[in-house]
């Protein structure tokens, strides 16, 4: 028996084994598959060309570049990317995602990488000075769907009406037109509507909430978290941080230093 079975088990043996080690190559080779919303100018947006760009792309090739890996990136709605990654249809979330205690229910996240907080878009010809000027009877407050600032005016406006709208376009607008007297966003989005409508909005900059931006990473993958930890110590202790700033945010860099505002990374 032990002769017939030799012959034949040890070329059997030989060839599993060879294809488990082709596996596990194949599968460290896999692309990175990095959901954001290209929709968030200068951090996850189109090119002229169509391309994704910006500074979560680059953040995301240096990422696949330190783990040796291509990077794939998905367009999804910011509502969906949660969902996606829970189920697998992505590995990471790279798109400005504030960590949360109610997110990290969900989700794992890495260290953070960017400090921001959420402060105010409004009329130029109202006199709210703060976010509690807007909690009053009366008054509007927008926010975009699923973000931060969602979540702050659902758990911590009692007394105005908050309009919950899909694009961040559309709450610009209701700002614009009068129809809304704050837009609740972070720092960075605030400063550039501000910048492009001087004549009819006004920033309020100084963040009433502040928060962190960190690589979204499906619960219980703590390896893939544990290697896109070491990258962002890693490439902060290179500069790389620092020339994303200057490569995309130089405008903002030194106006947030005229106005005696921490920049964000």
């Amino acid at each position: 028996m032990k002769e017939f079975l030799h012959p034949f088990f040890g070329p059997f043996l030989w060839i599993v084994i060879q294809f488990s080690l082709a596996w596990g190559a194949f599968a460290e080779e896999k692309p990175l598959r990095v959901g954001m919303e290209l929709a968030y100018p200068p951090f996850e947006m189109r090119d002229e060309q169509g391309k994704p760009a910006g500074v979560s792309v680059d953040l995301a090739e240096a990422l696949g570049k330190h783990l040796g890996r291509e990077i794939q990136i998905q367009n999804l709605p910011f509502d969906g990317l949660i969902p996606a990654l829970k189920t697998g249809r992505i590995d990471v979330v790279i798109s400005s995602m504030t960590a949360t205690a109610e997110r990290a229910q969900s989700i794992d996240f890495s260290l953070p990488y960017l400090r921001t907080g959420l402060c105010l878009l409004v009329g130029n010809k109202g006199g709210i000075g703060s976010v509690a000027d807007v909690d009053a009877a009366g008054k509007v407050v927008v926010v975009k769907k699923g973000t931060t600032g969602h979540l702050y005016a659902s758990q911590r406006l009692k007394a105005a009406r908050v309009l919950v709208l899909d694009k961040e376009g559309a709450c610009v607008l209701e700002v614009e037109q009068g129809k809304a007297d704050a837009f609740i966003y972070d720092q960075m989005s605030v400063f550039r509507h501000w910048q492009k409508r001087p004549e009819t909005t006004r920033a309020v900059l100084a963040p009433f909430q502040q928060e962190a931006w960190a690589v979204g990473v499906r619960k219980g993958n703590d390896a893939l978290r544990a290697q896109v930890d070491g990258f962002i110590s890693a490439f902060r202790a290179d500069g790389g941080f620092e020339r994303l700033g200057e490569k995309w945010l130089a405008g903002e860099k030194a106006a947030f230093a005229k106005l005696g505002l921490e920049f964000y990374f």
